[in-house]
């Protein structure tokens, strides 16, 4: 049995025991240990929240995507130039570029989505409206618009690709080594140099060729030496959307390409009144001929007419059959010397009127005797076969008559390399 008073003393220590329990926090002496392991037990903060302090965020919104487009109200935009969309801070969701008649104008995305460019040529003079929108990282949108007008030309010019004696170009014809390319504007331009940097001819194989200009509205084109048999030549001609001086700008641009033949080389001597056929350098035939006489007559105005051949390599226009010979062409109509008469066949060599055709009259006189008004008269045979043979852009070389040719007779192979260089725009 125990005695009151150590039961009192039990008691007492069990009272004890509790106040320190409950109480120990605080009192003025204070255990580290127990506050420590007070801090790592207890769910309750000071204030009573949870956890013993919220740490603070570090989330930033994105900003937002800038995007970038014409100015709105932008005039005298070029027609051939893309117009661009870009974004920066986001992606591209969706564009838009309407014309006037409210039509989509092509374009396309790059890999990223971060531009746009439009894939076709606007037309000129005309208002189009464009609208953009795209997101940020955060997926907030943003939209832009604007509208914005072409280039109005004071006038426009036509490019027309042409042989030099200004026959078409049909893509993939055949012509001979001596062909020399035009390219005719139908309006005078103004600044040649701004014309010729839109014009390329190309070669394959490559070989060295430049410009001349020999007018306001024609511009040739010819090799340093004749073009090589097999050649593809692509000639283009991308003027619209450029400015060729003084508000001038092209219609539209052209293009084509042909194929260069067989080397087909005459050489007519008027020393032996022969002409020998060259086939890629091999003589497949030798041709008598008579050509024009060496003399001047007056013509129907009283000027002096004279009736020598064109020395000079000579550029073949084309065959022809049925030909109207007529004197009066080139001022002679009346007295002994003026002609009228149909020619079964011939094949012209330059603009005023020299020809290689049938001329059964003067057989007599070929390949000893000038009789001629300046063609080269061959016989019916020779000239049956030579039309057969020849093609435009072949070359019949003429020599030692006496009379020049001149350039623009088809005389491009008359001129140095250099000289003709000398005529391309600087």
């Amino acid at each position: 049995m125990i005695s009151t008073r150590f039961r009192s003393l039990l008691l007492c220590g069990i009272a004890i025991t509790l106040t320190v329990g409950l109480v120990a926090g605080c009192s003025a002496k204070k255990d580290p240990e127990a506050e420590k392991a007070a801090g790592a037990t207890s769910s309750l903060g000071p204030s009573g929240s949870d956890g013993a302090s919220a740490a603070p965020s570090t989330s930033v919104a994105a900003e937002p995507a800038v995007l970038s487009v014409p100015a709105t109200g932008s005039t005298a935009v070029s027609p051939v130039k893309p117009i661009k969309v870009s974004v920066t801070g986001g992606t591209l969701t969706a564009v838009k570029l309407t014309t006037p008649t409210g039509a989509l104008v092509k374009g396309g995305l790059s890999a990223d989505k971060a531009s746009w460019l439009s894939s076709e040529v606007l037309g000129y003079g005309k208002t189009y409206k464009l609208t953009a929108s795209a997101t940020n990282a955060d997926g907030t949108p943003t939209a832009k618009s604007s509208s914005f007008t072409t280039v109005a030309p004071r006038e426009f010019t036509m490019p027309y690709i042409q042989t030099a004696a200004g026959g078409a170009v049909p893509a993939g014809t055949t012509f001979g080594v001596g062909q020399v390319i035009r390219i005719h504007f139908d309006e005078s331009v103004p600044n040649r140099k701004a014309a010729q940097a839109a014009l390329s001819v190309k070669t394959v194989p490559a070989q060295v060729g430049a410009f001349n200009w020999l007018s306001d509205t024609d511009v040739y084109w010819r090799t340093k030496v004749y073009l090589k048999p097999g050649t593809k030549v692509t000639i283009n001609a991308r003027v619209y959307g450029k400015d060729l001086g003084g508000g001038l700008y092209g219609q539209a641009d052209a293009a084509t390409w042909f194929k260069v033949g067989d080397s087909h080389v005459s050489i007519a001597d008027d020393n032996t009144k022969l002409i020998k056929v060259y086939d890629n350098g091999k003589l497949v035939k030798t041709m008598p001929t008579s050509m024009g006489r060496d003399a001047s007559i007056p013509g129907d105005n009283g000027s002096q007419i004279d009736l020598r051949t064109n020395s000079g390599p000579h550029v073949v226009v084309d065959g022809e059959t049925n030909i109207n010979m007529n004197s009066a062409s080139f001022g002679l109509s009346k007295g002994a010397n003026a002609y009228k008469t149909i020619v079964p066949v011939g094949v012209r060599i330059s603009y005023d009127g020299e020809y290689v055709h049938w001329a059964d009259w003067s057989v007599w006189a070929q390949g000893n005797t000038d009789t001629s008004h300046g063609c080269l008269n061959v016989s019916p045979d020779n000239s049956w076969w030579f039309y057969h043979f020849s093609v435009p852009g072949d070359i019949v070389d003429v020599r030692n008559t006496g009379r020049p040719l001149q350039l623009w007779n088809s005389g491009y192979w008359t001129a140095s390399w250099a000289s003709w260089v000398a005529g391309t725009a600087k």
